[in-house]
């Protein structure tokens, strides 16, 4: 009984509380929750990050995941796909081709590209001209160690 006397009489001087009070208090709750919302969302968002963060290890990395994710398919290659700098690539704008041949002699294309803004990674393959991987997110085992 106490206990709600007392809730009750601190509701009562909450109440009693002058208009300019109340305005201050319903800020200062309000830039609270704007504070820890955006703590939140950059600390859930913000850790993210490209898998390769430079152009060289994207390029180094490309012809491998786009190999095991070819062979996760079913296509085998007669080589090791041969990668190069695609032209307008920047340190924000990674931006890597890779080509070679199927065992079958079809020719393979692989463009992989990735976004430093954003976090964001584009894979696409070609082989014989038809996509076989469209705007994939990650290739190969980067996708189990990522879940994407």
């Amino acid at each position: 009984m106490e206990i709600s006397r007392k809730f009750l009489d601190k509701g009562r001087a909450f109440l009693r509380m002058g208009r300019k009070k109340a305005l201050v208090l319903g800020a200062a709750a309000l830039l609270v929750l704007v504070v820890a919302g955006g703590g939140a969302f950059l600390l859930l968002s913000g850790g993210d990050e490209l898998d390769y963060k430079t152009q060289a290890a994207l390029r180094k990395a490309l012809p491998v995941t786009a190999a095991a994710e070819l062979h996760e398919r079913g296509v085998k290659l007669a080589a090791p796909l041969e990668c190069a700098d695609l032209p307008g690539w920047t340190k924000e704008k990674l931006r890597v081709s890779c080509t070679g041949t199927t065992t079958d002699e079809k020719p393979v294309q692989v463009i992989g590209s990735g976004r430093q803004e954003t976090a964001e990674s584009s894979y696409t393959i070609l082989v014989n001209g038809k996509p076989v991987v469209e705007n994939a997110p990650c290739l190969g085992a980067d996708c189990e160690s990522n879940e994407r």
